[in-house]
């Protein structure tokens, strides 16, 4: 993880790495992405740290970085569900890492979504850092 991308809590600013997807399937409009804390049972999973959705462009689509703790997205990227944490690591949208620094290990699983919302392709537990 690059420094000062922690949450708030622990001195940072955090946001979701900047992405580049490809190999996204035809019929594809928005790519869902559940972003977890491997390491901590509650938000380990099913987007503990915020599920977003991000529209699809082309074949390869960027997906850009989310500021943590905001509601408003950049390009066209919208909250599906905000972070489960709660008290004082509450959040609008995205929780960014918050351990403390105990190396926890911080995923993502992104969907690519048609417009009836089935899932035409996935990857999951993407490594995107420790904290």
């Amino acid at each position: 993880m690059l420094a000062g991308q922690q949450c708030r809590l622990h001195g940072g600013k955090g946001s979701t790495p900047p992405m580049r997807v490809s190999g996204i399937p035809s019929g594809a409009v928005w790519i869902i992405a559940y972003f977890n804390d491997k390491s901590y049972g509650p938000l380990s999973r099913n987007g503990g740290h915020g599920t977003f959705g991000f529209p699809v462009r082309a074949a390869t689509t960027d997906l850009p970085a989310v500021p943590g703790m905001k509601a408003k997205l950049p390009g066209g990227a919208r909250v599906i569900k905000a972070a489960r944490s709660s008290g004082d690591y509450a959040s609008a949208g995205y929780l960014p890492p918050c351990s403390g620094g105990r190396g926890n290990r911080y995923t993502v699983d992104l969907k690519a979504i048609d417009k009836a919302g089935k899932v035409l392709d996935e990857i999951t537990n993407f490594d995107i850092g420790k904290y």
